[in-house]
């Protein structure tokens, strides 16, 4: 399975948005992840729709990640397809009904369904979920979800059970998204435990040579 990393445009400078994405498509990056933030489901703030639309429209070449990290995702799932999602994930934690969530996303958008854990969350309460054959990637947080630039938290054992379990019921081609702290350095900590695709922020617009940096999380 293909290694795919996917830009957190929280780190990105603002002011010059489309100038950034740029940089992503030359740099060969494959996603832009888009973190959507209520202020109540985590404590930040961030982007809504109209960006989300705006995003879509000056990137070409990659697909828009959308990760909800909002009270009630089910509420939102088809406006965020219309305005340009291409991967919708959601938390297991909010307090959305999960199952429905995944089949509405699944039956009722153009998106792939995505479902994200936090750090304490245990691998085996997404078994159910990828037993439904809607799920296209569990995300796996490394971070507690909300802000950008914390430490990294080693989920290697959550993620080896999760491509273990993802195996043995025949969902061979589920993505395992990881999010928080991947760098060079722990970028093949994921990849080993069975991850394929990689968030990265700080790390990729920090970077003195972004498409270097994209290239060693991929390798």
């Amino acid at each position: 399975m293909a290694n795919f990393v996917s830009a957190s445009i929280l780190s990105a400078d603002m002011l010059n948005l489309e100038s950034e994405i740029r940089r992503l498509e030359k740099a060969d990056v494959n996603m832009v992840h888009f973190d959507v933030m209520d202020g109540v489901f985590v404590n930040n703030i961030s982007f809504g729709i109209p960006v989300l639309e705006k995003l879509g429209k000056a990137s070409r070449y990659m697909e828009l990640d959308v990760h909800l990290m909002i009270t009630d995702p089910l509420r939102y799932v088809k406006a965020f397809d219309k305005a340009g999602a291409d991967i919708i994930t959601f938390h297991i934690e909010s307090e959305s009904d999960t199952a429905e969530t995944i089949r509405t996303i699944y039956e009722e958008t153009d998106c792939n369904a995505g479902l994200a854990i936090k750090p304490d969350t245990p691998a085996e309460a997404v078994f159910p979920y990828i037993d439904m054959g809607m799920l296209d990637m569990i995300l796996v947080m490394t971070v507690e979800p909300g802000f950008g630039g914390q430490q990294f938290m080693d989920m290697s054992e959550k993620i080896r059970k999760i491509r273990e379990y993802a195996d043995i019921v025949g969902e061979y081609e589920l993505d395992i998204e990881v999010d928080g702290g991947i760098n060079a350095e722990t970028a093949p900590i994921v990849k080993n435990a069975g991850a394929n695709i990689l968030v990265s922020g700080s790390y990729l617009f920090r970077a003195d040579d972004m498409k270097s940096a994209v290239e060693k999380l991929k390798k």
